[in-house]
């Protein structure tokens, strides 16, 4: 009875919710809309008709196919069996890469969707067609000028104006603008305006003209009623609100599931891909990408949030899931420029889901964690959460322990004078990032020695040098600094100065101990904290999977939740916003290939009249990143294998191989990429050395040596990956030179790549 009664009270405010945001929609209509648009017939339905099923014999069938160039090839095609829709592929260039393989989840899920929904996409729009194509806009101006109708004017300031066309004189347009003014522009700066009754429309197709301005304008409509979130077919457009927004909760988790909302939201997405995995069994992908600061960790966030609530919320893992976000922001996320939650890795969250729709696990692939912030911030930027977390929160016995001080005493976090967040404490963000550790399943002596290291890695960065003899090498500075990192690395003061300070070399059979110079010894020092903290990261993600996947069995459903690092273009851009800019440039030319590519080859398979989509493919400037031998990554590869080379030498050598590529563009120590997103300008400046990630020997003998079996677990984890590839090529491990930075990210991207076209 007690139950009823609760549901029914829950139902009651949820009806009553549902009302209110009725009558605010009711409210907000323009008071002055223009009549209802001329009903106009629907098209005919462009559906897909299902491809004939004919039988293919069972030898091969011998035919020719005429090439572009040419030339004929013979083709033996054989029984094809149940693939639906072969691909129009491409010949591709032997020296360019593809993640991509053929995916026969991929063709059944897409046969399923166009036999069983596409007959119902067209009942779907409100509107018709614009009456005028913008390719025959020039044609139709006139028409503009006699109903009146708004324009979009581009004026002199590049920004975008509505205003009426007046008249006409040869390529001229005189323009009445909003506020009462008259200009004269070119015609070629004017573009069409969609009428009144479509303003603020949630699903852009349903605009008459999609161009700039008005998607523009109708995204900037709805932002102001606090509505972020817009449709554009199957792609949710969200804009960063920057302040806290109703719009999120149980009652409206409860809305979408029983669709009593179908309005554009993160919940609509996540219950369609929860919904289509559990009526088609096939596992799902949301993919979510921006620029940096755009909001993609909150927003899948809430997604991960949707997909908890609706599967039942009551078992652990759920909890467990829910508390990841909290752990991997305080150890990968940092205050930038642009952003002060930025996500400086990638992450892949697999939820695995049983077979009646409850979470019965997960896991996370983290990738590309930028190393170089542990050492090294730019002006108003800050490390990592965690280290002013620490200084912040830790209680008085774990401060005493590890010798903490205030995060402005430390030389690692103080260089970049930002030490604060505006409205954000610290000291509380530490306290639930412990209870999050708790809820995880990461015992309190896991917890200590990962603060352990995080203590060592600031103390690290207190210690100096002093030049000695005629000022060509250095030693260490004897000082607090280093006996508090040695002894929270489990090792003598001495043993980590020598360490730091000189090198071992083999001479035949002896072995000389040689001192380093000052860029050197710093260098060795930054070697070893950045070792320390992006092993420390990679073994609290172990620690995370381990937790969520302790008891629970895999199933064959699951949901991807891509978040990762958004388009990056600072003042000085390095190697990090290199690999991150290639990264969405990857994750680009997946979603074109999806919206685009793939359905557009479909329908010209089918036999589909319609007007092919024109766009803008990323394919040449991914060719400028991956080909080989003289894509940007193959050359800096080759330059990475020389000790001696230069970044300078690095720029020329990219200025005398890439010189006529249209997306590249060279000069002296720098050079530019024409990304998707727009031109990015890289200062080589660090490039060998962050892509060469080296880690001198004498660093892993001193940590293997160590009194802590956290720093012998990294390692001996090192060791024996480095034997491992050593191994596979069949080399021995002292000639052996560990892949690259920028070709292990590459790898990691086409297996992610691979890994998303196996979903739907």
């Amino acid at each position: 009875m007690s139950l009823v009664s609760e549901t029914s009270r829950t139902l009651s405010s949820l009806e009553e919710m549902l009302e209110a945001l009725k009558q605010r929609d009711e409210n907000e209509k323009p008071k002055d809309c223009p009549p209802a648009l001329p009903f106009r017939p629907k098209l005919a339905s462009r559906t897909r008709p299902p491809s004939p099923k004919r039988s293919m014999p069972n030898t091969p069938e011998k035919r020719d196919i005429e090439l572009e160039n040419g030339k004929r090839e013979e083709e033996f095609k054989g029984k094809l069996g149940n693939v639906f829709g072969a691909k129009m592929c491409k010949e591709v260039d032997s020296s360019s890469e593809s993640p991509y393989v053929n995916s026969s989840a991929q063709k059944e899920y897409r046969q399923r969707f166009w036999e069983n929904d596409g007959a119902n996409l067209d009942n779907k729009l409100p509107y018709s067609l614009p009456k005028f194509r913008e390719d025959e806009w020039d044609d139709n101006i006139s028409y503009f000028i006699e109903k009146k109708l708004r324009v979009w004017c581009h004026l002199k300031n590049r920004q975008w104006e509505p205003g009426q066309v007046q008249s006409t004189s040869g390529d001229k347009a005189s323009v009445l603008l909003s506020d009462g003014s008259v200009v004269a522009v070119p015609v070629e700066e004017l573009l069409p305006a969609n009428p009144d009754i479509l303003q603020g429309v949630d699903d852009l197709i349903q605009l008459c003209y999609l161009n700039e301005p008005s998607v523009l304008h109708n995204l900037q409509y709805r932002y102001a009623q606090d509505r972020i979130y817009t449709k554009a077919g199957p792609v949710l457009i969200a804009v960063n609100p920057f302040k806290e927004i109703q719009l999120y909760g149980s009652k409206l988790v409860t809305a979408y599931k029983k669709k009593l909302l179908d309005s554009p939201h993160i919940y609509s997405i996540a219950e369609t891909a929860y919904s289509q995995m559990m009526e088609d069994e096939v596992n799902q992908s949301i993919i979510i990408s921006g620029e940096s600061g755009s909001g993609k960790t909150e927003t899948a966030k809430f997604a991960i949030e949707y997909l908890v609530m609706i599967s039942g919320g009551n078992n652990h893992v759920e909890s467990e899931l829910l508390q990841t976000s909290c752990i991997l922001e305080a150890f990968g996320n940092a205050k930038t420029l642009r952003n002060n939650n930025s996500s400086r890795f990638g992450r892949l969250i697999e939820i695995y889901f049983s077979a009646e729709g409850g979470i019965c696990g997960a896991n996370v692939q983290a990738f590309l964690l930028e190393k170089s912030r542990v050492v090294q911030l730019a002006h108003g930027e800050r490390s990592y959460h965690i280290f002013y977390q620490l200084c912040a929160g830790a209680p008085s016995a774990l401060r005493d322990k590890l010798k903490l001080t205030g995060a402005s005493e430390y030389n690692f976090l103080n260089q970049s004078n930002s030490l604060v967040i505006h409205n954000v404490d610290d000291a509380k963000k530490f306290h639930m990032l412990v209870k999050a550790l708790n809820t995880a399943g990461i015992s309190e002596r896991d917890q200590e020695h990962a603060f352990q290291m995080v203590a060592a890695v600031l103390w690290l960065g207190n210690i100096t040098f002093e030049a000695i003899g005629n000022g060509n090498n250095v030693e260490v500075v004897q000082c607090e600094a280093v006996i508090n990192a040695a002894s929270l690395l489990g090792c003598s003061a001495n043993d980590l100065m020598l360490a730091l300070s000189t090198r071992e070399i083999q001479a035949g059979k002896d072995k000389v101990v040689k001192s380093l110079t000052m860029q050197q010894a710093i260098d060795t020092r930054d070697a070893m904290a950045k070792f320390i903290y992006a092993n420390l990261f990679g073994w609290i993600v172990d620690k995370i999977n381990r937790s969520l996947a302790m008891g629970k069995e895999k199933t064959g459903r699951s949901i991807n939740i891509l978040d990762i690092y958004g388009f990056e273009s600072f003042e000085k851009n390095s190697f990090e916003q290199f690999c991150i800019n290639y990264a969405n440039e990857r994750l680009q030319q997946h979603c074109y290939r999806h919206l685009f590519k793939l359905e557009q080859e479909e329908y010209e398979l089918d036999g589909i009249d319609w007007t092919k989509v024109d766009f803008q493919d990323n394919q040449e400037c991914l060719d400028l990143f991956e080909k080989k031998p003289i894509g940007i990554i193959s050359l800096l590869d080759e330059e990475s294998n020389f000790d001696k080379a230069t970044d300078l030498a690095f720029a020329n050598k990219l200025k005398q191989h890439l010189k006529a590529n249209p997306c590249y563009r060279g000069d002296r120590e720098e050079f530019g990429v024409r990304h998707y997103a727009g031109e990015v300008i890289y200062d080589t400046s660090g490039f060998l050395n962050k892509n060469r990630d080296t880690v001198h020997p004498d660093t892993i003998q001193l940590l293997s040596s160590s009194s802590e079996d956290l720093l012998k677990l990294f390692a001996s984890s090192f060791a024996n990956q480095s034997k491992k590839t050593a191994s596979s090529i069949h080399i021995e491990l002292s000639d052996f030179q560990k892949q690259t930075v920028a070709t292990k990210f590459k790898d990691v991207l086409f297996k992610l790549m691979q890994q998303l076209e196996s979903t739907a």
